[in-house]
C-alpha cells in the first residue's frame, strides 16, 4: 500500500537514526526503538533482544575513540505500507565506515515499523525488529 504520510515519517525517522549513530546519541536512538525491540547482526547473526540490550551495545560503541569507530548508515531503498495493521517493512541497505570515512563493511537490512500513534493526529514510528545481512 502507498502511503505518502507514512513514508516520508519512516523515512526521517531512519534518516534520526543515521544521524544519532554517527553522533552517538543515545537519546535520540532510545527514542526510536520499541521498547520490546530485536536486532539480528550482519556477520555473527547475534540477537539484542529489547531496548536496554540495543542501548548497551551501541554505548559500549560509542564509548572508542572517535579513531577507532566504526559509523553505520542506513540507505533505504523501499518501505511497504501494510493494509491492515499499524505497520510497515522497510528494506535497504547499510554500511559501517571507519573514521577515514573508507567502507569496513556492507551490506542489506529489513526493518518493521510500528505506528504507535495509528488513531492520532500524529504518527509515531518506531522499529520493533532489524536483520542485517554482510555481503561486503
Amino acid at each position: 500500500m502507498h502511503n505518502p504520510t507514512a513514508d516520508l515519517a519512516i523515512r526521517l525517522a531512519r534518516a534520526t537514526f543515521n544521524r544519532a549513530l554517527e553522533q552517538g546519541d543515545l537519546n535520540a536512538i532510545t527514542a526510536i526503538l520499541a521498547p520490546d525491540v530485536t536486532l539480528i547482526t550482519g556477520t555473527d547473526s547475534a540477537v539484542l533482544n529489547g531496548r536496554k540490550a540495543q542501548l548497551q551495545a551501541w554505548k559500549r560503541e560509542f564509548a572508542a575513540q572517535l579513531a577507532q569507530r566504526t559509523t553505520y548508515t542506513r540507505t533505504t531503498e523501499a518501505i511497504v505500507i501494510s493494509k491492515c495493521e499499524p505497520i510497515a517493512m522497510e528494506h535497504g541497505a547499510w554500511q559501517g565506515r571507519d573514521a577515514g570515512g573508507k567502507v569496513q563493511a556492507s551490506g542489506s537490512y529489513a526493518a518493521k515499523w510500528r505506528n504507535l500513534a495509528a488513531n492520532a493526529p500524529q504518527s509515531r514510528w518506531v522499529l520493533e525488529a532489524e536483520i542485517f545481512v554482510t555481503l561486503a
